[in-house]
């Protein structure tokens, strides 16, 4: 496994980045004691650094797996959509007991769009960039969909920037590919570590998963790439393909086969909340049930969590 330094923020991680959404209740809703085999697998493989967030509910997971192994020195990035001191005090915390740790090395708004929702959530940052200034956080940073987010990073001077990136642009919501890996080139230039996410775009690339990794990877200005996985076997592929170049035939087998898409249960209720909270809007609602335009769907599941009745998952 590759080892590289994340920008300027004196944090080394591994080249492979594993996303953690995908084994938690949003998305593969794994048992905690097989997602926490599936993270093992990954440190096992070398894998030293994991994003998770306040909304996936994968602490307990990565904690297990910590436990397991004995690695407790991992890189762990966490975020939050807390827009108040008291909501950022609270989601930190909430870090630090579920991690069983004191320092969280990168600690991230979630899902910024632009300069204006950063000033939006302002008294979050103060808070983070106290805990910074205090040794509790190693670096503060943001995830973003958006140009406009990856721009206003660099415009507030963050340490880390997290964006949305694949060959396809599938998922960005504003200016497409081009546009974003040039503000993700300003950011890496400013000094930012910058780890993309969604290289497959979300599972929608399987198919053209080995072009959409080279790709990635061939940017100078990627540090790190978070890959969601949900098996120990896609562990062991994508762990393969960091450190060969390219799938074993078994692996470049499994992926063509593979899908993942949203699905809607029938007990939907068509309150429209998914729709509301959906960035892409790829969700509305017709004839009283929610609807998925899934050309436009990204498989992140976070309307799973605005659900109230739990009608939606990602298979």
């Amino acid at each position: 496994m590759q080892y590289i330094p994340l920008g300027k923020t004196g944090i080394t991680v591994s080249r492979l980045c594993f996303g953690t959404l995908t084994v938690g209740p949003l998305q593969a809703r794994l048992p905690l004691e097989e997602s926490a085999r599936v993270l093992s697998r990954a440190i096992a493989g070398g894998v030293s650094f994991f994003d998770t967030a306040q909304l996936y509910g994968t602490y307990p997971c990565l904690r297990r797996a910590m436990e397991e192994t004995g690695k407790y020195d991992l890189v762990i990035s966490a975020k939050t959509y807390a827009h108040t001191r008291e909501l950022a005090i609270a989601a930190f915390e909430e870090a630090r007991k579920e991690l069983d740790r004191d320092v969280i090395d990168i600690f991230m708004l979630h899902e910024q769009e632009s300069e204006h929702t950063l000033r939006g959530h302002r008294e979050a940052l103060e808070f983070l960039r106290e805990q910074k200034s205090k040794g509790n956080i190693r670096a503060v940073g943001i995830s973003t969909h958006r140009v406009s987010g990856a721009r206003a990073a660099v415009k507030h001077g963050l340490d880390i920037l997290h964006p949305l990136l694949n060959k396809n642009g599938l998922g960005i919501e504003d200016g497409g590919r081009e546009a974003m890996e040039e503000a993700v080139r300003e950011a890496h230039e400013a000094g930012l570590g910058v780890f993309s996410m969604k290289p497959l775009g979300g599972g929608n690339l399987f198919k053209e998963a080995e072009a959409c990794l080279n790709y990635i990877l061939s940017l100078p200005y990627i540090d790190s790439v978070a890959l969601g996985m949900q098996s120990v076997e896609e562990v062991a592929a994508n762990i393969g393909f960091f450190e060969g170049g390219g799938f074993s035939a078994k692996a470049k087998l499994a992926l063509a086969g593979k899908t993942r898409r949203l699905h809607i249960d029938s007990w939907c209720e068509g309150c429209g909340e998914c729709a509301r909270r959906c960035g892409q809007g790829a969700l509305r609602v017709a004839q009283g049930k929610a609807v998925c335009d899934h050309v436009r769907c990204v498989l992140c599941g976070y309307c799973s969590a605005s659900c109230p009745a739990w009608a939606i998952k990602v298979v």
